[in-house]
């Protein structure tokens, strides 16, 4: 089905007076708009947010996805995940479309398949039910099909949804998907082109990279391996950041051991505050308690794992209502957690004399010498009685030692 064609052939396809400028092969020029009926359209796979919500389907349907030969109970489907990633942004987007139109020309493809423009789709899918004013999509037409231009069509769909300057606002997780996807697992792009796209830095890229990483050992460690929604639901992304900063800083066999640590305490949460657990947990790696400490982790995940559902049956309500019922370990976690930062704080408490002692020391010895040639009598006579008093209390202390 060519929107292009039959569309207009069959006058589900209107040109209209508009236009929008896109940047498509590195060329900026502006583009027809046509107002497209909406049950010629379909929700696009490849975007990155829909493909956190297809694995869960997945999941949930022996390994299947939603079929797209049916069009219609496919967008039924996909709908359902756009409406629950975000009921807040559905609900106000949709009351604005209610009371003045749509006003931003989405992008599709000649097929129909819907670049840019999801959340508006849905919204008038859902306003349709109510009036035919709301049956079809402004939207620029871009003749080409994502089995011929993949790469392209997904170049121009970053370019479109995070490298403009009125970006979608993403779920981390379903940005950590879409780069897993698009360059570690299928290498469809580079570092350097998704960078470009989305209007980052590489080393920024590069990072989100290596998170996205954390975030699949870490279904796997939990018996959910690709389960990307799981991830989502269970709001990861801030305490693996903390991860992926603690890790680039340790050696490979240190790392695996705070890997360790770090997917237990996400998976059984023992504080509402994660980020900040896992904050805690960096406080103690590299003191004298570290080894100490990551050895009772692991005795404690050891066991953990031991009792997790398999390969199949592990998901979201699994981990909230059994696998976080296990109070004992709960409770293990925490008290780990409370003897390891409590030791940290009494040697942070017993070396701040010496602390002290080297800040002074490392600031008297920046003083610069040769102003005290050019400081008047008044400044040197003060600077001689401050001297007078450190050499007093430092008497003082080391009579003490």
């Amino acid at each position: 089905m060519n929107l292009l064609k039959e569309g207009i052939e069959q006058q589900a396809v209107v040109k209209t007076a508009l236009t929008r400028k896109l940047t498509v092969d590195g060329l900026t020029r502006p583009y027809p708009v046509y107002k497209v009926r909406l049950d010629w359209l379909y929700y696009n796979d490849q975007n990155d947010r829909i493909a956190t919500w297809i694995s869960q389907y997945r999941a949930q349907h022996g390994g299947r996805i939603p079929n797209a030969s049916d069009r219609a109970a496919y967008n039924d489907v996909i709908e359902e995940f756009i409406v629950a990633s975000n009921p807040d942004a559905i609900r106000k987007t949709q009351a604005n479309i209610e009371m003045v139109d749509q006003r931003e020309p989405g992008v599709v493809l000649v097929d129909g398949r819907i670049i840019d423009g999801i959340r508006r789709v849905t919204c008038l899918r859902r306003l349709a039910q109510k009036s035919d004013r709301f049956g079809y999509f402004e939207t620029v037409i871009l003749d080409r099909s994502i089995e011929n231009s993949a790469k392209q069509i997904k170049l121009l769909e970053l370019s479109i949804q995070h490298g403009e300057e009125s970006k979608v606002d993403y779920n981390p997780i379903d940005r950590l998907v879409g780069i897993y996807n698009d360059v570690i697992e299928s290498g469809m792009l580079s570092v350097e082109e998704y960078a470009r796209s989305t209007n980052e830095s590489e080393s920024d890229v590069k990072r989100r990279i290596e998170v996205a990483k954390l975030m699949v050992e870490f279904l796997e460690f939990i018996n959910a391996p690709r389960q990307f929604h799981i991830a989502r639901d269970l709001q990861i992304y801030f305490p693996l950041e903390e991860l992926y900063k603690m890790t680039h800083k340790c050696d490979a066999d240190e790392a695996e051991d705070v890997k360790i640590a770090v997917f237990n305490n996400i998976l059984m949460k023992p504080t509402t505050d994660m980020t900040r657990f896992v904050r805690n947990i960096k406080s103690v790696i590299g003191t004298d308690y570290q080894d100490e400490f990551l050895e009772e982790q692991r005795e404690i995940a050891e066991k953990v794992i031991d009792s997790l559902p398999p390969i199949g049956e592990m998901n979201t309500n699994a981990i909230r209502e059994v696998v976080r019922a296990n109070d004992d370990a709960v409770q293990a976690l925490e008290r780990s957690m409370e003897r390891s930062l409590e030791k940290v704080r009494k040697r942070e408490t017993r070396n701040r004399p010496v602390q002290l002692a080297e800040k002074a020391t490392t600031l008297l010895e920046s003083i610069d010498t040769h102003i005290l040639s050019k400081m008047n009598d008044s400044d040197l006579r003060r600077l001689e009685r401050q001297l007078a008093k450190l050499e007093q209390v430092t008497a003082q202390i080391r009579e003490m030692l």
